[in-house]
C-alpha cells in the first residue's frame, strides 16, 4: 500500500516543493479547498479529502477533515495489530505525512477594524485536531507545521525515510504550535469578558533572538517578544548600528524607555543597572540631555541614553563625546547617524516613543508568576497636599513634580533630589530610607542646597527631614500615611522646609 500525505495549508509558502517531493517518491496527495486548487493547478495529481471521507465539506468549510477516514488514518498505530485490523475491517488507509498550518487568527485579530465575527471564524478547528493527531502518533507520522521545515523533509526522503529523532522534533513543534494558537484565542476572548484574573493563565511569546549569556556569562538566556507589542516597545526597536544586544543592554534600554515616556517635553534619561542616574527636561533636545548629563556625569559613562525627541548633529557630537552602551530615539538625522556610527560599539535604537501605555507586568518566583498592572500612576493637582506652613515657590513646585515622576522608576527604597528639572542626586535599592537620603545628597554635594527631595515612600519617623535639612533641601514630596506623618511636619515647620503629600507610594522591588 503506497503511502499518504494530507496537506491543507493557509500559508502556501514551499508548498509546490514539497508536494513535488512526495509525488517524485510514490506518495499520495489528499488535500482540501483552497490547497487543492493549487495543487491542481500545477499539475499536481491530487486526491480530495472527500474521497476519504465519502463525505463533502459542510458549514461553509467548518467541517471537512473532521472524520473516522482521516483521523483513524493518522492515530493508528501501525505495530498494534488490533489497530490494523480495525483499519482492514473499516477500509480506512493510513495517512503517513501531514502538512497542515491554521487559519490566520493571529494576523486577523491584529487587524484594527476586526470585527468580533471575523476573529471566530478564523478560530481553526480541523486544523489543529489533524496536527494533534499526528503528532500524537509521531513514531508512525512525520507531521510538519512549518514551512522552514519542508526542506528538511524533503532531505530526510532523499536518503530514504524521516528518522525518528527529526519526526520527535517536528511533533514538539507541532504542539509549541497549536499551544501558541490557543493561547491567542483564548486571550483574545477573555479581552471580551470582565475576567481580569481568571482561573487559568496563559501566556505565549515568540523568539526573537538567543543571546550570547544572561546577567553573567555562565547563565543561558534568550529574548522572546509578545505576540501584538507596542511599537514603542523595545522588541520593536530598530537597531540602526552597533554589535547585538546583551541581555543586561535590554533590560536598561528597557528601563530607559520606560523613563523617557512618562514626559511630553523634551526629555533625556541615562541609566545604569535599571536606575535612573541623570534625568532631565528642557526647551528643547538638547537642553535636556545637557541636564541629565549634568545629573551624574560619572554614571552617565558606559549607560544607556533614551531621548524622547529626533537626535540632530547637535545633540550627536554631544552624545559622542562620552562612552554610552546604547542610544534611543525616534529618529535620527543622517548627520547625527554619520557622527554617532563613527564608534564601533555603540547601538543605535529607533523606534516610535509614545507616553507609556498601562501592561500587564510578570515577575516570577519560585514555583510561579506575580501578575500586576504597570505602575501608571499620574499625579493630579487635586491628590497634592501642602500640610507645612510654608507654601511651594512656583519654582519648587515645577521641581517637585519632575522628581515625582522620576522617583518611580527608581528601585526602592528611593529619594530623588531634583532642582531645575533635572535629577542632581539618587539614592536606590537601600534598605532604609536616611541611607538612600544620604547616598543621593553625597552624589548631589553642593547643588542639594535649595533642592528639593522626593521619596517613594513614607517617612516611619523624621530623620530623613533632618538630614535634608542639614543637606539644604527646600521641599520635599512623599507619599504620607505614616503613623508618625505629624513628627515630620513639625520637623518641616521648624525648618522652614515645605512638605506635600500625594497619598499614592511608588514601591519599585
Amino acid at each position: 500500500m503506497s503511502k499518504r500525505a494530507l496537506l491543507s495549508v493557509s500559508d502556501k509558502t514551499g508548498l509546490l516543493e514539497l508536494a513535488k517531493a512526495f509525488v517524485d517518491h510514490g506518495i499520495e496527495l489528499i488535500s482540501t479547498g483552497g490547497t487543492k486548487k493549487v495543487l491542481e493547478e500545477a499539475g499536481v495529481p491530487v486526491t480530495s479529502i472527500s474521497e476519504v471521507t465519502n463525505f463533502p465539506e459542510i458549514l461553509d468549510g467548518r467541517v471537512k477533515t473532521l472524520h473516522p477516514n482521516v483521523h483513524g488514518g493518522l492515530l493508528a498505530k501501525r505495530n498494534n495489530e488490533q489497530h490494523q485490523a480495525e483499519l482492514n475491517e473499516l477500509d480506512i488507509q493510513p495517512i503517513d505525512y501531514v502538512v497542515v498550518n491554521l487559519y490566520p487568527f493571529k494576523e486577523t485579530i491584529a487587524k484594527e477594524d476586526v470585527l468580533f465575527d471575523e476573529a471566530i471564524e478564523n478560530i481553526d478547528i480541523g486544523g489543529p485536531t489533524m496536527l494533534r493527531s499526528a503528532a500524537k502518533n509521531h513514531q508512525d507520522v512525520t507531521v510538519i507545521v512549518d514551512p522552514n521545515d519542508y526542506s528538511k523533509v524533503i532531505e530526510a526522503l532523499e536518503e530514504g525515510v524521516p528518522s525518528l529523532e527529526l519526526k520527535r522534533d517536528l511533533a514538539a513543534k507541532v504542539f509549541r504550535h497549536t499551544a501558541h494558537y490557543d493561547a491567542l484565542v483564548a486571550e483574545y476572548l477573555t479581552e471580551q469578558t470582565d475576567e481580569a484574573y481568571p482561573e487559568t493563565k496563559t501566556v505565549t511569546y515568540e523568539l526573537k533572538q538567543t543571546l550570547r549569556y544572561g546577567e553573567n556569562p555562565h547563565q543561558e538566556a534568550a529574548f522572546y517578544k509578545k505576540p501584538f507589542a507596542s511599537a514603542s516597545s523595545i522588541t520593536e526597536a530598530r537597531q540602526l548600528h552597533g554589535k547585538e544586544l546583551s541581555y543586561n543592554n535590554i533590560q536598561d534600554a528597557d528601563a530607559a524607555l520606560t523613563i523617557v515616556k512618562d514626559f511630553k517635553q523634551p526629555a533625556a534619561v541615562a541609566v545604569k543597572h535599571m536606575n535612573p542616574c541623570g534625568v532631565g527636561v528642557g526647551q528643547n533636545i538638547l537642553e535636556a540631555y545637557e541636564r541629565a548629563y549634568e545629573g551624574d556625569p560619572v554614571s552617565i559613562f558606559g549607560g544607556i541614553v533614551a531621548v524622547n525627541r529626533p537626535v540632530d548633529q547637535t545633540l550627536a557630537e554631544a552624545l559622542s563625546s562620552i562612552f554610552l552602551e546604547i542610544i534611543i530615539a525616534p529618529s535620527y538625522t543622517e548627520d547625527a547617524l554619520n557622527q554617532l556610527t563613527k564608534k564601533k560599539n555603540i547601538r543605535l535604537l529607533e523606534m516610535p516613543i509614545y507616553l507609556n501605555e498601562p501592561e500587564e507586568q510578570l515577575k516570577t518566583v519560585s514555583g510561579g508568576v506575580l501578575i500586576q498592572d504597570e505602575d501608571r500612576h499620574l499625579l493630579l493637582e487635586s491628590d497634592l497636599e501642602v500640610v507645612t506652613e510654608r507654601e511651594p515657590t512656583d519654582e519648587e513646585w515645577s521641581d517637585l513634580k519632575f522628581a515625582w515622576n522620576v522617583i518611580k522608576h527608581v528601585k526602592s527604597n528611593a529619594i530623588v533630589l531634583a532642582k531645575g528639572e533635572q535629577s542632581i542626586g539618587v539614592g536606590a535599592g537601600q534598605m532604609n530610607r536616611v541611607g538612600a537620603a544620604k547616598i543621593a545628597i553625597e552624589q548631589a554635594s553642593d547643588h542639594a542646597h535649595g533642592a528639593i527631595m522626593a521619596s517613594d515612600a513614607f517617612f516611619p519617623m523624621p530623620d530623613t527631614v533632618e538630614v535634608a535639612h542639614q543637606a539644604g533641601v527646600r521641599a520635599i514630596i512623599q507619599p504620607g500615611g505614616s503613623i508618625r506623618d505629624e513628627d515630620s511636619i513639625q520637623k518641616c515647620n521648624e525648618y522652614g522646609i515645605t512638605m506635600v503629600l500625594t497619598g499614592a507610594r511608588h514601591f519599585k522591588h
